[in-house]
């Protein structure tokens, strides 16, 4: 069985019978197949333990360990109680561990913002090292997730920072919000804390040791470096607009470095060798310090893989430059500027043209535009003439034009000849001329590594295209409602380097054509 085609299968174990839970069930195997660690934040009986619980049948013999913290919680309650007998015996301060924590594989802490300090330092050093120190040694434990829980954020002021940095992912759960996933979850009858598991699906010790160099071999590409970097100083932007710190986002260099091994679990898992734009979308459950904040982490990461996913990576920006600057290069090289004057009209007030004040009773009138513009045709319209208000002062009878700016009026058997006032405007007109054989030599040979590179990268963009654009394909761990967001990218960075190859093909006709 394929590693994805398993995962897969596994997944929709793991979230059987669970309603509005298949992101978070998804999010903490993840998380456990990337040796990391989840926060659950959400009020009582959301299904934070029982997502827990579930995570530990996705392995084959895990032993799993559970704890609700309170503010009277000791060390030994979570690590193990003392040896007596080694105490006794060796003189040794060492806890019997295999039992409690240390032991553990998938390990669910609940109100863990009410642990104390001693558990807390221990804490760090097993999330962040997977080393616990027992007495005078240093114990490796094999911890595979690790899932905390509480219905609040850690308290200011009193020294959480740490450990809530350590957590990477961070996941708020709310109650079920459909109705028909209610009604079903309160009149099921299923036993939603036996094993769902079948044995073939679960994950072997095997496996994790094959899949770790796996996932260590995953490539990152330079579009998700590019989007991580642009996120960061948007993240600084944003933060540096916030009067009170305490709205900031704060994220520190390890979540950054963590995050890399996040992307490149689920690129791996996804049957990849390299990481995509489509993993990126992970960062939003990284990133965001309280939940007010999930919303701007949301659309800062949504709209930088929008905007700049592949631009950025192929230097679209830079190439946009080059060839406006190779364009205008050959135009101040092979054209030449020639100025010519013409008489036009000049409407007043955008609606009427002014009458010269050559005619008796007419001068410093004026006709509407429109009316002149039925003078050009075969029709015979009714003139208007306005005075200097606009204000209607005659209806006349009106031939057609006589000449460009001639208009003939007749009333009471009179005619009038007029003329409209005109200006001078300047018309600019070109001329081309060759250029010299040593500077269209040089033309040539920008021309053909510009046209190289814009084929290797639309040959790049085309051959690394996400698999989950294909159709049939998907993503484990990300919705597919986020997928037209980096196709839309992928279709604009496309369509650009197409419009910058008949740009280049432009600029090279306007050299060539002046010969």
């Amino acid at each position: 069985m394929e590693r994805k085609e398993k995962l897969q299968g596994l997944l929709e174990k793991l979230c059987a019978g669970l309603y509005e839970r298949d992101e978070v069930v998804k999010l903490s195997l993840l998380t456990a197949l990337a040796g990391e660690s989840i926060f659950l934040l959400g009020p009582p009986g959301v299904g934070k333990s029982m997502i827990a619980r579930r995570l530990k049948y996705a392995f084959a013999d895990a032993k799993s360990f559970e704890y609700l913290m309170t503010r009277f919680s000791t060390p030994e309650e979570v690590f193990g109680p003392i040896s007596i007998q080694k105490l006794k015996n060796e003189d040794k301060y060492e806890r019997k561990t295999e039992e409690y924590m240390p032991g553990a594989n998938i390990v669910f802490l609940d109100e863990i913002w009410k642990a104390s300090s001693s558990i807390q330092n221990a804490l760090l050093t097993i999330i962040n090292e997977k080393l616990y120190r027992n007495g005078e040694q240093e114990i490796k434990v094999d911890l595979k997730g690790l899932i905390t829980a509480s219905n609040e954020l850690p308290p200011l002021g009193e020294n959480f920072g740490p450990l809530y940095d350590r957590l990477l992912l961070r996941y708020h759960l709310k109650e079920i919000k459909s109705t028909k996933h209610f009604l079903e979850m309160i009149t099921g009858t299923e036993e939603l804390y036996e094993d769902p598991v079948p044995a073939e699906l679960k994950i072997s010790a095997s496996d994790l040791q094959e899949w770790q160099a796996g996932i260590n071999a995953i490539k990152v590409e330079d579009e998700v470096l590019s989007v991580i970097q642009i996120v960061r100083e948007k993240i600084e932007d944003y933060n540096a607009k916030q009067e009170d710190p305490a709205l900031q986002i704060k994220v520190y260099d390890r979540r950054w470095k963590k995050l890399i091994r996040l992307l490149r679990t689920s690129a791996f898992l996804n049957g990849r060798d390299k990481v995509d734009l489509l993993d990126c979308f992970l960062m939003v459950h990284a990133l965001w310090n309280q939940p007010s904040q999930l919303e701007v982490v949301q659309e800062i990461v949504s709209e930088t893989i929008r905007k700049h996913g592949y631009s950025v990576a192929i230097g679209l920006p830079m190439l946009r430059r080059e060839l406006r600057e190779f364009e205008q290069e050959v135009l101040e090289e092979v054209r030449i500027k020639i100025t010519q004057t013409e008489e036009v009209l000049r409407p007043v007030e955008e609606e009427y043209y002014e009458l010269l004040k050559n005619g008796e009773g007419f001068a410093g009138k004026y006709i509407q535009v429109k009316d002149y513009n039925k003078l050009q045709s075969s029709e015979v319209p009714v003139m208007n003439v306005y005075d200097e208000d606009f204000k209607l002062v005659n209806r006349l009878r009106a031939d057609r034009s006589e000449a460009e700016f001639q208009i003939k009026l007749n009333h009471n058997s009179t005619s009038h000849h007029l003329q409209l006032k005109t200006y001078q405007k300047e018309k600019l007109q070109y001329q081309y001329k060759a250029p010299h054989p040593l500077v269209k030599k040089f033309w040539d040979e920008r021309y053909d590594r510009l046209n190289t590179y814009l084929t290797e990268q639309k040959e790049r963009i085309e051959s690394e295209k996400p698999e989950e654009l294909v159709k049939g394909r998907h993503n484990l761990f990300i919705d597919e409602s986020l997928v037209p967001i980096v196709e839309a990218n992928h279709q604009e960075v496309s369509d650009a380097l197409s419009e910058l190859e008949l740009k280049l093909e432009k600029t090279k006709h306007l050299y060539e054509r002046s010969h």
